[in-house]
């Protein structure tokens, strides 16, 4: 009877799950804590369901504190109920992670994994445990510990990206042949599938880094030979621009230009883009090629808003407007009000922890989650930290906008991964479907917009 009502407390808190964004629910949960604390402030012991509901509501909006206060409720006073302990120890880990706090966030996984190996929470812990090594720079033990999820759970969810993440962790550690048996593991694994063109894909980014442009070469033709890039983290444009790069490197450069001549240019295209400029340098006189236009009547679907806001906070972080309408575009579709399932808030989709490390700079000492939801709060916090990223990314706006979405310490791996420092090449390291997909559609919204409008937002 006792784990039949904590199956439907479980139940009830997941039913939640939408509700648990909710800025009303946040608010809720602040005000319902400030009443269940003791003289000193501690947190009171309260019922299963509850500490599992307000933690939920804190992660989802990434008040990161204050959920470690509820799973630490649940592990120091529930610890008979098996299904919420593993929610709480996972609850714990992953809020060190996205604070960055790996070190703790290992230890809390292996907490996890040593009792609850066998739920989905110890199945992801596993999987989160290697990303956490890895950020550590702790490469060979990040493969080792995908390793052991290829083995612990052969059909698990992740067991596809648990082999190209040992790839990858492998290649960092520098242990290329180690890397080439498993992309060849994967290929036999996974034959037929997505995850065998993510895994020559590897080898091609791999072969690139070590400047072996024959081998790239031939990866690349193996990719377009196979020519099955539905569902993986590659497309042919990709792989053409690629083998493009690689012949252009290799100084053969009528191979380079047929292959990037081999890419239609239009402005959704992100390597169509590139390779139109590339040629451009390469093949200057050539009158056959032809460049994207870009209508005027795209600026519908590309208008300047706020204006005012948007020139006076650009100015002064000196970064361009038209990039931060690229991704204003992207983020909310220029809505003010706009709130994503991972608690981003406003115009440019800030989340609240990320804007507390700016806030005082922008002249908000006193920010609150809701102020985020006024575009000139959004707007100038936004831009203070989209410049702080373009100083850690040497101007990269590629690597920005890949950061914005998937995190800066991903975005300053896949840009170490880079040899030489070119924006396809940075483009093919990004290692989140995801956010890969982020960065062609931003980096093509950011082109339309230049070729619209001057950098102070006249029409041209």
């Amino acid at each position: 009877m006792k784990n039949q009502f904590l199956a439907i407390a479980l139940i009830f808190v997941f039913s939640l799950a939408g509700f648990a964004q909710s800025d009303a629910a946040l608010r809720n949960a602040i005000e319902q804590d400030k009443m269940s604390r003791d003289a000193q402030g501690k947190l009171l012991t309260l019922t299963l369901p509850e500490h599992l509901a307000r933690g939920d509501v804190y992660m989802a909006n990434r008040h990161f504190p204050e959920a470690r206060e509820h799973w630490q409720k649940i592990i120091d006073n529930y610890s008979n109920e098996p299904l919420a302990m593993a929610k709480a120890l996972f609850g714990m880990a992953r809020a060190f992670m996205w604070e960055r706090q790996y070190e703790k966030a290992v230890d809390w996984f292996d907490r996890l994994l040593k009792d609850y190996a066998a739920t989905k929470e110890g199945r992801d812990g596993l999987n989160f445990k290697g990303a956490c090594l890895v950020r550590l720079g702790k490469n060979t033990e990040a493969a080792k510990t995908y390793e052991l999820y290829t083995v612990m759970y052969p059909a698990g969810e992740k067991i596809e990206s648990a082999y190209m993440n040992i790839i990858d962790a492998l290649r960092e550690a520098k242990k290329y042949d180690d890397a080439n048996q498993w992309v060849d593991k994967a290929r036999v694994r996974f034959s037929g599938q997505p995850a065998e063109t993510n895994a020559l894909h590897a080898r091609l980014r791999m072969e690139i880094f070590r400047q072996n442009w024959t081998q790239a070469a031939t990866v690349a033709d193996q990719l377009l030979l196979i020519n099955k890039f539905s569902g993986s983290m590659t497309s042919g444009d990709e792989v053409r621009y690629l083998k493009g790069f690689v012949f252009e490197k290799a100084g053969r450069k009528p191979e380079a230009i047929a292959a990037y001549s081999s890419i239609r240019d239009n402005v959704a295209n992100y390597f169509g883009g590139l390779a139109a400029e590339k040629l451009r340098t390469l093949d200057p006189g050539n009158q056959i090629q032809t460049t994207a236009q870009v209508s005027s009547a795209l600026t519908k679907d590309y208008p300047v808003v706020f204006r005012a806001e948007l020139l006076r906070a650009a100015r002064m972080q000196r970064i361009d407007p038209r990039f931060v309408l690229a991704i204003m575009k992207q983020e909310s579709s220029f809505r003010p009000g706009a709130k994503s399932p991972s608690a981003a808030r406003g115009l440019l989709q800030l989340v609240f922890d990320t804007a507390l490390k700016y806030n005082k700079q922008a002249g908000y000492p006193s920010l609150q989650p809701d102020d985020l939801y006024q575009p000139a709060v959004n707007i100038a916090i936004g831009t203070i930290y989209m410049a702080e990223l373009r100083n850690q990314f040497g101007g990269l706006y590629e690597a920005i906008a890949a950061s914005y979405n998937g995190g800066e310490d991903n975005a300053a791996r896949w840009l170490n991964r880079c040899k030489p420092k070119d924006a396809g090449i940075f483009a093919a390291e990004v290692g989140f479907p995801e956010t890969k997909a982020y960065v062609s559609k931003v980096m093509s919204n950011y082109r339309v917009y230049r070729a619209l409008y001057t950098e102070t937002l006249d029409r041209r």
